[in-house]
């Protein structure tokens, strides 16, 4: 069929033509949102699953709900290393740039930004070089005395608590959107889970919606252990076979094509219903497709495409980041998961050595190494696990 209609969209945080199976998270951050705005206290929602199951996509989503009611929105992403500080900086630049046309105020828009400069400028050491001191592109004087202590926890807190008065001001509020929270670093961390500890209190209208991977929760209660009722933990999985049925179908009908139920059947046995995989499927048949209905033909043609650019893409890209003594490590917990009920998921780390005739002391500096690029997560003590549904399925098919 035309490929210049074909309506699926592979891609990371690309939003699929139809966001099937999200209808329940679309509408509790309405009511977040909705009650926040009320100044009634509402915990924030940090969406956690592996990759490719839509956390990015949803998270965008859940923004555009937020701009939809005219909330100022603050949209970025944590990373290894980076402080959240520069990020945040600038997000929330933006986010008071929607506030602001709307304030009938401009000196109160004025002083939170000279206070939201003041925030930014502590983003370098005062011992930095002029040169090495980052400019934020706020036209008015740094404020003093305010979110300028250089303690991420006193002046992320500050500045979020003048952003939601500045927001009140117009009866709407702040979303903070935090995407890879993973990344963050312990006093991120921290800082993130005092101030929205405090603005709770308060009643503010600032909401935090996150997304990272399953050992999030774990993170932030390492950092705060009352973060876990602080935040709400909502998991993104797979679809079920209705909603993935539903994301293929949908888009096929506003072209004129559809599938039929053989090829739906084979299409989520493929696709075990991951919506980044329901995307690289849908787009592959389309494309080999003679004729509308897809048929289960036609889906068997399009399989070996769609694998390979899936092997390229998502799975071959991430391992090659992985070093020879990395792989090793990543091969080995993917034989033992081929034990496990669906050939996929936590393995013992003592496995892992005992499979490789190793010490386990021996092979932290890979795992480590591991947990730092995103490929693998534990979520508990002495447990490891993929990042990526059915990338123990692709190492035991790949050659080593």
């Amino acid at each position: 069929m035309d490929p210049l209609r074909n309506p699926y969209a592979p891609g990371a945080g690309q939003r699929p033509p139809e966001l099937a199976g999200r209808d329940t998270e679309l509408a509790s951050v309405d009511v977040a949102l909705e009650r926040a705005s009320r100044g009634r206290p509402e915990r924030s929602v940090v969406l956690v699953g592996l990759r490719g199951v839509g956390k990015t996509v949803l998270l965008n989503a859940l923004r555009s709900r937020a701009i939809d009611r005219l909330w100022g929105t603050a949209k970025l992403e944590a990373r290894p290393g980076h402080s959240l500080r520069r990020p945040v900086s600038s997000a929330l630049h933006l986010a008071v740039r929607d506030i602001a046309v709307r304030h009938r105020d401009p000196e109160r828009v004025r002083e939170f930004l000279g206070v939201l400069k003041a925030f930014a400028l502590r983003s370098a050491p005062e011992s930095a070089k002029l040169r090495d001191r980052w400019q934020p592109g706020i036209d008015v004087p740094a404020a003093t005395g305010r979110a300028d202590t250089g303690d991420m926890e006193i002046d992320l807190l500050e500045v979020l608590v003048d952003a939601a008065e500045l927001a009140r001001d117009v009866g709407t509020g702040v979303g903070l959107f935090v995407d890879e929270m993973q990344d963050l670093s312990t006093e991120d961390a921290s800082a993130l889970c005092a101030a929205f500890h405090e603005i709770s209190q308060q009643g503010l209208p600032v909401v935090l919606v996150g997304a990272g991977l399953p050992h999030v929760p774990a993170t932030l209660s390492a950092s705060k252990s009352y973060s876990e009722r602080l935040f709400r933990y909502v998991s993104i999985d797979r679809l079920d076979r209705p909603e993935a049925d539903r994301a293929l179908v949908s888009p096929a009908r506003e072209e004129g094509a559809d599938f039929t139920t053989e090829a739906l059947d084979a299409l989520y046995v493929a696709t075990d219903g991951y919506p980044y995989f329901v995307q690289a499927y849908g787009k592959a048949v389309w494309d080999v497709a003679p004729r509308s209905p897809i048929s289960a033909d036609d889906v068997a043609v399009a399989g070996p495409m769609a694998r390979s650019d899936l092997g390229v893409g998502f799975f071959g890209s991430r391992y090659e980041r992985a070093t020879p003594a990395e792989r090793e490590y990543l091969r080995a917990m993917a034989t033992l998961a081929s034990d496990l009920p669906e050939g996929d998921g936590a393995v013992s780390t003592a496995q892992v050595a005992g499979l490789l005739d190793r010490k386990p002391a021996s092979l932290s500096p890979a795992r480590d190494a591991l947990l730092k690029k995103g490929l693998v997560y534990s979520s508990e003590r002495g447990s490891i696990a993929f990042t990526v549904p059915h990338f123990a399925a692709y190492l035991r098919q790949s050659p080593a």
